[in-house]
């Protein structure tokens, strides 16, 4: 099973900011240390086919997304 993940932006591409095959808005989302929240979002998402039975997983990425915005202030 693939695992889920975003298409390919020109822009990311263009610019080679992910290597062949890695996704760039997974590459990115890495970088901020929430890839693994991400990550639940998305299964979640994919399994239930509707955002709103995944708002745990969703609270959960949101807050590690605050968490390091305020961190960068």
């Amino acid at each position: 099973m693939a695992k889920p993940g975003h298409a390919w932006s020109r822009a990311a591409a263009e610019q080679g900011e992910a290597e062949e095959g890695e996704d760039p808005l997974d590459a990115m989302i890495a970088r901020t240390g929430c890839l693994e929240q991400h990550r639940r979002l998305q299964e979640c998402m994919a399994e239930r086919q509707d955002w709103r039975h995944c708002q745990e997983q969703l609270r959960a990425f949101g807050a590690c997304m605050a968490r390091r915005q305020q961190r960068e202030r």
